[in-house]
Order: structure tokens, then C-alpha cells, then sequence
């Protein structure tokens, strides 16, 4: 199904694929109505569903009711949490967004490299979360430190910085064709497949070492592992399930 936009700020027309994927948008502390509203209207036009708000402003009335038009559903429907871990619970890929350079990051996902990325492992996430900060100063380093992967914009300029609908519009339009049909023949697994697994093994089994207390060193580890693609994830599996089994027996 294709849909055409008339683009009047820039008279000219867009032409975009109308696709519906599971992949939910979450505003961090949002302080501008009008920036909820006019996310909600870009995610919508883009064919995608999902607005989560962590502790936002009033957005039920007013601009960002006027801002939404058309797309009142998406704000109306949208699920509001006290804290990102909550929001951001129950996915398979939690992708923080960023302008600037995280002491917490060291792995970056151009926006032009993300669709990409993320068709490569369609097999791997069933449910994708893509976090955005308040217009402020953006996600924390901790909230930062909390996302499987980290993705940016290049800018011309290092000032002014994007608009915080202006930067969710545009990963909305980069990711609104992604396929998402999974490879022919290929079935997930879930004990094989899924990161979230591997991250909880993986934890476990650093639990008892010295990388355990050292965040920094942890944080860089998990960073990577996140970043493996879909072959290693399985392969880094079959690694951890066997020192698992020696480590447990050695537990006994």
C-alpha cells in the first residue's frame, strides 16, 4: 500500500511504503506538549502504532491535541510509565538515540545504517524499542547505559541541535520500509536466538568475577554482544551454554 504526502514546506512529493512493524517510540521527560503531539503525528503517518511517555507533560489538551491532528488515536492509546526500565520492559532491542558523544557508549549506529542493521536480525527481535531524551539534555548517561544500542544523526552543524519530533519524524521515515517479514526457511529460536537470553547468561556468569564490579568494562562487553549479528549471537550461545554446564557442575 502507498500513500502520498504533499510536502508543502518543500513543495515536493513523497512517495512512502505503509508498513506496519512492532517497534514502539519512547519519549523520556517530554516537556513540550507540541513536541508529543507532533511525534504522535509523525509516527502515525510513517504506519507505525506505538507511543510509550516516561513521566511526561499534560499532552491531553491544548497544542498537543492540535499538533496530533489526525493522530489523536496514537496520543489517546499511548502508555505512560514513571520510569524508562518499565517502559522499555518486555523488548528484544532497546535502541537509545543521541547527538552527542556518551562516556556510558562507545558504538554508534548511523541512522542510515540502522534499517540495515536491524533487517539483518530480523529473525532475532520480535519487538524493537527506539528511546528518544527530553529536549532538555536528552537521555541521561544512565538511561543511555540501560539501551542495548546507541544510534545518531549526523548534523552539518554541531548548533542548534534537532527538535526532539523533528528527530523522531526522521527515524520514523527511515525505518517506515523495513522488512520485516524474517527470512525464508529460517525459524527463531528463542533459547538460541534472543539477546536478552545471552545478556542474562552472560551476566550470570560474570557475576561471581572482578568484570562484574566494573561497569565501564561491563558496559563495553554488553555493547558489543548487542551489536553481534545474528550468526554470533547463536555461536556466543553455544559458548556460554557449555561453560554454564561446566560452571554448574563445578557449583555441585
Amino acid at each position: 500500500m502507498y500513500i502520498l504526502f504533499s510536502d508543502k514546506l518543500f513543495f515536493r512529493n513523497i512517495c512512502i511504503k505503509f508498513q506496519i512493524v512492532d517497534l514502539a517510540f519512547i519519549l523520556v521527560e517530554p516537556r513540550v506538549p507540541e513536541n508529543i503531539g507532533s511525534a504522535a503525528r509523525a509516527i502515525k503517518t510513517m504506519g507505525f502504532r506505538k507511543l510509550c511517555l516516561v513521566n511526561p507533560c499534560d499532552y491531553k489538551t491544548g497544542k498537543a491535541q492540535w499538533l496530533a491532528h489526525g493522530s489523536k488515536d496514537i496520543l489517546d492509546k499511548a502508555k505512560v510509565f514513571s520510569n524508562l526500565k518499565e517502559a522499555a520492559e518486555g523488548y528484544d532491542l532497546i535502541i537509545g538515540t543521541t547527538t552527542r558523544h556518551r562516556i556510558s557508549k562507545s558504538e554508534y549506529i548511523e541512522i542510515g545504517e540502522l534499517k540495515s542493521f536491524l533487517e539483518e536480525r530480523q529473525n532475532d527481535y520480535s519487538k524493537i524499542a527506539l528511546v528518544f531524551g527530553g529536549e532538555e539534555s536528552g537521555l541521561s548517561n544512565s538511561q543511555m547505559a540501560s539501551c542495548d544500542i546507541t544510534s545518531n544523526i549526523s548534523m552539518a552543524v554541531n548548533y542548534p541541535l534537532l527538535n526532539l519530533s523533528q528527530a523522531v519524524m526522521i527515524y520514523a521515515y527511515m525505518l517506515s520500509d523495513i522488512d520485516r517479514n524474517g527470512s525464508p526457511g529460517i525459524k527463531k529460536n528463542p533459547e538460541e536466538a534472543s539477546l536478552k537470553q545471552l545478556i542474562i547468561k552472560i551476566n550470570y556468569l560474570l557475576s561471581d568475577t572482578v568484570i562484574a564490579k566494573n561497569k565501564t568494562l561491563k558496559g563495553r562487553i554488553m555493547e558489543r554482544i548487542s551489536l553481534a549479528s545474528t550468526k554470533d549471537i547463536r555461536l556466543i550461545h553455544s559458548i556460554i551454554n557449555s561453560l554454564l554446564k561446566k560452571y554448574n557442575k563445578g557449583q555441585k
